[in-house]
């Protein structure tokens, strides 16, 4: 018997990994998780889009207009963030991050002085917008490598069904 032909390469696996961390986002309108690799492939952490700890999501505005105090964004700490502070405590130098939604200018700061390496995106939607300027001109000049993830498969079905497995 041969091997098994079709299997998910490395890139598709660790952003399926990400975008299945975005799953656990309360976000209504925008749910991103990240995922952050060794040079060893090995996962070293994720996170998604959501509240700091001990903030009771319940107690805090989702929306995306109005008063800034009464919108997510002051609030909500975005995946790539979560994911650098979930480490599994190790220096992450030399280590890629796949994130479903290109880094924020914030993110990249953080990604930056992380010593992560690469980025691994799936949609570049907010880009040339500023925030996105901002983000490509620091990973550009910290020499970070940035790239949208290619993939061969467009979807993958995951089933809790014990007859599946």
């Amino acid at each position: 018997m041969n091997k098994r032909q079709h299997y998910i390469s490395w890139d598709e696996y660790f952003m399926g990994v990400a975008l299945l961390s975005a799953k656990r986002s309360k976000d209504p309108s925008t749910q991103v998780g990240a995922c952050i690799v060794s040079d060893k492939n090995k996962i070293v952490g994720a996170g998604y889009n959501g509240l700091p700890m001990g903030c009771d999501d319940d107690q805090f505005p989702w929306e995306k207009t109005g008063d800034f105090l009464d919108t997510k964004y002051p609030y909500v700490c975005h995946a790539e963030l979560n994911a650098i502070l979930n480490n599994i405590g190790m220096d992450l130098k030399g280590c890629k991050i796949y994130t479903a939604l290109f880094p924020c200018n914030e993110c990249s700061k953080a990604i930056i002085q992380s010593g992560i390496t690469e980025v691994i995106y799936l949609s570049d939607k907010y880009a040339g917008t500023d925030p996105s300027k901002a983000s490509k001109k620091m990973l550009d000049s910290a020499g970070v490598k940035y790239r949208k993830v290619e993939s061969k498969v467009t979807d993958i079905r995951l089933s809790f069904n014990e007859a599946d497995i």
